[in-house]
């Protein structure tokens, strides 16, 4: 059994998937659990609880808008830190700045944090999120819902430190091209900008997670054991 942290969840999604394989396992967000569970920590991840002797860190949804690359166009015209041709209707550079400000201090306080095994979800990153990067993170290593039985297209990065790769567990036929199935298999993408639609879009995959809690957790469980032993 391991000392787990999920950082950065209100579904209870990841947390339950890990407390099945026995470990002790506990969420944390600024937000409410959605399952009412007693098992979560209502904080602000950065103020003291990644000291608390973790075995691991699952972070699920850092917020990321400002960091990836699909949101770059709202950060910087040509070259860095130019004014934006464009903002967000009723948004202020100031406002895009600061959330980007957020989202780096979030995502660096979890790969500092004193942990031995780390893995945080967040997209591809644009230049600008990479400039204020750890100098020892690496590339993220991307996986699909599909791998692991649920039948969707979401690109799913992970940063990991100290954890291996997910390997899939239940690869699913990817359905042809342009066919309704197909399109199933998009609607993630194909959901209207909404802020029900955004939260909906984040929300992990229950077999990911599965499979998270299996590799990740075991392979912790076993290190541990090795250093007591």
């Amino acid at each position: 059994m391991a000392k787990i942290l999920i950082g950065c969840e209100t579904s209870g999604i990841a947390r339950r998937a890990f407390e099945a394989r026995g470990h002790d396992v506990w969420s944390c967000d600024i937000e409410a659990a959605e399952d009412g569970s007693n098992r979560h920590i209502r904080c602000d991840i950065r103020d003291g609880i990644l000291d608390e002797g973790w075995d691991l860190l699952a972070v699920m949804h850092p917020p990321c808008t400002r960091l990836c690359r699909s949101g770059r166009r709202w950060m910087s015209g040509p070259g860095k830190w130019t004014l934006p041709r464009q903002l967000p209707k009723g948004r202020t550079w100031a406002e895009m700045r600061a959330e980007f400000e957020e989202g780096v201090s979030v995502f660096a306080a979890c790969w500092n944090a004193p942990i031995e095994r780390v893995a945080i979800e967040n997209p591809v990153m644009n230049d600008l999120a990479k400039d204020r990067m750890p100098t020892d993170l690496p590339a993220p290593h991307i996986v699909q819902p599909f791998w692991f039985g649920e039948p969707a297209y979401k690109a799913t990065g992970w940063y990991l430190r100290g954890l291996d790769p997910l390997a899939p567990t239940d690869l699913l036929q990817e359905p042809e091209r342009g066919s309704d199935e197909w399109k199933k298999w998009n609607r993630i993408h194909r959901m209207p900008p909404s802020a029900e639609g955004a939260r909906l879009r984040s929300r992990s995959f229950p077999g990911m997670m599965n499979a998270a809690a299996h590799q990740w957790g075991d392979q912790a469980t076993h290190q541990c054991a090795a250093v007591a032993a």
